[in-house]
């Protein structure tokens, strides 16, 4: 090998350490709570739980320690600090890791976990061939970590060999869609990955993919698949399905709802199983329709000074129910101001979810100074976003005439007055040619009295 040879290999042995150093750097140092449960104290009582102050250093392989990670802050139980390796970088997500001295900080928690078969029809497949339960002879720990800004949900399931710190990540779940919102009819996609570590003996036998909903108590099975039959639960929901090819080659486990409905929204529940392993991530949608507005009557009558008119307005196929309804007015001179809320009715729910509501107003063009009208606003403030209708309101003979009004009749009535001394001039004109003298005479002479 030539000395240029040599320092090639040299400078690139060192940008691979380099890089390693930096892609190691990026991971987190996570503040987490240890949660588990108490011993019972019988009696049929839950038993209580405990939590304590506990510290994760990630890093994606096993051998990157640092001097710094070594010492453990004073108020944290050095058996608390752990050594998580987790080759797939899942815990080094940007969201995971804010900036030094920031206040918010991701959300995170552990607890033991105690690897056990399940029975339900779409997971018992993968736990028919016996494994050695040597492997599952560890320390097994579930982590639920949530990011900043709802960013990211992750849940890891880890195993250490018993009474170490150093537990590898086995099974991650995660979904960058926390919290999701959709218009009526779109079609709708609820984020959800998972990884499992090819090395383990569990991650090779198939696996399991369950979607449950939940809304105010209400709960129901909306999608299960079984990866190792390749077959879907009968259970499964009209217009909900995943990406099949995706699941299989990675690990996308991705709800596909065809057409958001106003029964969707709520919490989806997104889980993975392995054999004796199991993760799951939560994901909310809410669908969010604004209201339609209409007006009536849509073209007021002409108003009098003093008149009352009643004014009517509905917001239909709005979702979800919360909805602010009021009105305003804006003058001729252009200023706009608040007529209250009118009378609201209650809500209506249609056949495909969505509600509808109206207000009523009555207008006084004396009590409420509408002046010469103006325009008459209904106004709806909703989560899908604000909505305005308007109609035009005229009115005639109000008591306080402008001054453009006044000198329009000043004019008018001058007009009228020119016009009845001509016709009246005329008409003496032709009269006095048929008289006589002295009946001209008399005739003249009335007429310069009458001047």
């Amino acid at each position: 090998m030539t000395y240029r040879s040599k320092s090639i290999y040299k400078l690139s042995l060192v940008a691979v350490i380099c890089f390693i150093k930096a892609s190691s750097s990026s991971c987190p140092v996570l503040e987490c709570w240890f949660v588990q449960e108490k011993a019972g104290r019988g009696g049929g009582l839950a038993a209580a739980t405990s939590q304590e102050k506990s510290l994760l250093h990630i890093r994606t392989d096993a051998y990157s320690h640092s001097a710094e990670s070594q010492q453990a802050p004073s108020d944290i139980n050095p058996d608390r600090v752990y050594f998580i390796t987790d080759p797939a970088a899942t815990l080094c997500h940007r969201s995971l890791n804010p900036p030094r001295g920031s206040v918010n900080k991701p959300h995170c928690e552990i607890n033991p976990f105690l690897p056990q078969p399940s029975t339900l029809k779409w997971v018992a497949p993968l736990t028919d061939s016996a494994l050695s339960p040597i492997y599952l002879q560890a320390d097994w720990f579930s982590t639920s970590i949530q990011g900043l800004n709802k960013q990211l949900a992750i849940s890891t399931i880890t195993r250490a060999p018993t009474a170490a710190q150093e537990p590898n990540v086995i099974l991650s779940v995660t979904s960058k869609t926390v919290s999701v919102q959709s218009r009526l009819g779109e079609p709708v996609l609820l984020d959800c990955g998972f990884w499992a570590d090819p090395p383990s003996p569990l991650s090779g036998s198939g696996f399991a993919v369950e979607w449950r909903y939940q809304f105010r108590g209400d709960g129901r099975l909306v999608l299960a698949y079984d990866g190792k039959t390749d077959r879907l639960a009968d259970t499964q929901e009209e217009g909900a399905t995943l990406d099949f090819e995706g699941l299989h080659r990675k690990g996308n486990a991705s709800l596909i709802l065809q057409e958001a409905k106003v029964r969707h929204s709520g919490m989806y529940i997104c889980t993975v199983y392995l054999p004796y392993l199991v993760a799951q991530v939560a994901v909310e949608l809410e669908v969010v329709e604004p209201p339609s507005l209409s007006i009536y009557p849509s073209a007021l009558p002409l108003a009098v000074h003093g008149q009352t008119l009643t004014v009517q307005c509905e917001a239909s196929g709005f979702a979800p129910l919360s909805l602010e309804l009021s009105w305003e007015f804006k003058g001729t001179d252009g200023k706009s101001r608040p007529l209250g809320s009118g009378s609201v009715t209650g809500h209506r729910q249609a056949w495909d979810g969505t509600y509808s509501q109206s207000t009523r107003l009555e207008l006084d063009t004396t009590k409420l100074d509408l002046g010469r009208g103006g325009e008459v606003t209904c106004v709806a403030v909703h989560l899908g976003g604000t909505r305005r209708a308007s109609v035009t309101l005229n009115v005639i003979g109000f008591s306080t005439p402008s001054i453009e009004d006044s000198m329009a009749m000043v004019g008018v009535a001058l007009v009228l007055y020119g016009l009845i001394k001509f016709v009246s001039w005329t008409f003496t004109s032709s009269g006095s040619d048929e008289a006589g003298p002295q009946e001209k005479v008399m005739l003249h002479f009335k007429i310069l009295q009458s001047s």
